[in-house]
């Protein structure tokens, strides 16, 4: 399985989108760069499906540009004017040679899901590699309205407990790719490492 980000040029805010290669081709979030699907169509005639792993706007921006590009199906746990697909916790969707699990992980978005196979994570902003304000494994923020610390650490546990020992590689909405590491962290490492630091309960940036 190949994952490609299309947005890794971005000059805008947005979040990772990531092109999933293989016998069904998948795009994980949207993002809000202007031109995503043309970056997407560099790589493929075909989308079959994009993946929501939520819809905060940094996520679902470019949305319509990709479904207008492609029609492809739309996977979303909540609603949105354009889903074709509702997936819940413990659904599975196919996405490149892989077939993953719904994990239902909201704190930082209420509609927030995870997506695990026995060889990868994606994690959306639910715990992340980095981003300024952990390097080694972070959480998304739950300060603004709507969100829950208290929720998105019951999704990390949950998270940690239906993460196989076989996964090797996550891709967060934001910061860099985590790949394990020969002898050193591997992305349980990551997600508990997360975990431990949102238990803290202190503010994820000090001028919060």
């Amino acid at each position: 399985m190949e994952v490609i980000s299309v947005t890794e040029d971005a000059d805008v805010f947005t979040c990772n989108a990531y092109l999933v290669l293989g016998d069904r081709t998948v795009l994980v979030d949207a993002g809000t760069m202007d031109g995503v699907e043309a970056v997407v169509a560099e790589h493929t005639d075909h989308l079959d499906a994009v993946v929501l792993t939520h819809q905060h706007s940094d996520h679902v921006g470019e949305l319509a540009a990709v479904v207008e590009e492609f029609d492809p199906d739309v996977y979303a746990y909540a609603d949105h004017p354009l889903r074709t697909h509702e997936i819940e916790d413990g659904d599975e969707v196919a996405m490149g040679d892989e077939t993953f699990e719904v994990v239902y992980t909201p704190g930082h978005a209420a509609d927030h899901v995870s997506l695990v196979s026995g060889r990868s994570l994606f994690s959306g902003d639910v715990v992340v590699y980095n981003d300024g304000a952990f390097d080694d494994g972070s959480f998304g923020r739950t300060d603004l309205p709507g969100q829950s610390r208290e929720r998105l650490i019951t999704s990390l546990q949950t998270l940690l407990d239906r993460l196989p020992e076989t996964v090797e590689s996550m891709y967060a909405g934001h910061g860099d790719v985590f790949e394990n590491e020969t002898g050193g962290d591997t992305v349980r490492d990551v997600v508990a490492r997360a975990l431990e630091r949102a238990e803290r309960r202190k503010p994820k940036y000090p001028e919060d």
